[in-house]
């Protein structure tokens, strides 16, 4: 980076001015698209302590300190589809946000870009909820972003933008269940799978995304500008 550009960036001070609808805003809104998608076949594996039922029983026993070490932290398959859904409003802003998600969902129903698939009958997919959810979650957080970000508005944004998308996501689990007449343990299941650490990992993340995602808009503001 040319020194001139790293002294334009120290001294812009961004007001949270709103982006314009131009040919290269579109082309940003449908790389968001594409990188939902890519997003959605990613997976990150991660690492956390874990302390199952049978801990006493366990330690009761003769172990080594490498059977320690694995029975206590368990690996985990992350996705970072919905941080990349916070650092793309982050970075378009509400509307063009919403267009993006909007854009991806009518993709979805024809092609088969979610994760177990596409076409209308994902309709009545367990996990269709909520990709409808970052809908309502774009709207929140792309609302509560115009303006200042600090890391309070931001932890803020991120934890109630992640409770939307979740607690949208298992009411519709729900409501698919009871059409299906799914038994409760496979339902119970579904849920601890997609919505269990899986939101402390999401809330975490989508506050990097977030920051990023104001960071990279900011660079844009001064390119396009």
């Amino acid at each position: 980076m040319s020194k001139r550009v790293e002294k334009q960036i120290n001294s812009f001070k961004y007001k949270g001015e709103p982006i314009k609808i131009t040919f290269g805003t579109l082309i940003l809104t449908c790389l968001s698209v594409l990188l939902i998608i890519v997003a959605t076949f990613t997976q990150i594996t991660l690492k956390h302590p874990y302390f199952p039922l049978d801990t006493f029983t366990f330690l009761a026993g003769e172990v080594t300190d490498t059977e320690i070490l694995h029975h206590f932290i368990k690996s985990y398959k992350y996705i970072p589809q919905i941080p990349v859904v916070f650092f793309i409003v982050a970075l378009l802003g509400r509307k063009f946000g919403i267009l993006a998600i909007l854009m991806y969902i009518t993709a979805g129903l024809f092609f088969p870009i979610f994760a177990l698939g596409g076409g209308i009958r994902y309709l009545f997919e367990y996990g269709f909820g909520y990709i409808l959810a970052f809908i309502p979650a774009i709207f929140f957080a792309g609302t509560l972003l115009k303006g200042k970000t600090d890391i309070l508005r931001v932890l803020l944004i991120s934890t109630i933008g992640v409770l939307i998308i979740h607690v949208l996501g298992i009411l519709y689990m729900l409501f698919i269940a009871t059409l299906r007449q799914a038994p409760m343990d496979m339902v119970t299941g579904w849920i601890l799978s997609q919505s269990g650490i899986q939101i402390i990992y999401d809330i975490f993340f989508s506050m990097a995304a977030i920051f990023l995602g104001r960071q990279t808009r900011k660079l844009l503001w001064i390119v396009m500008c």
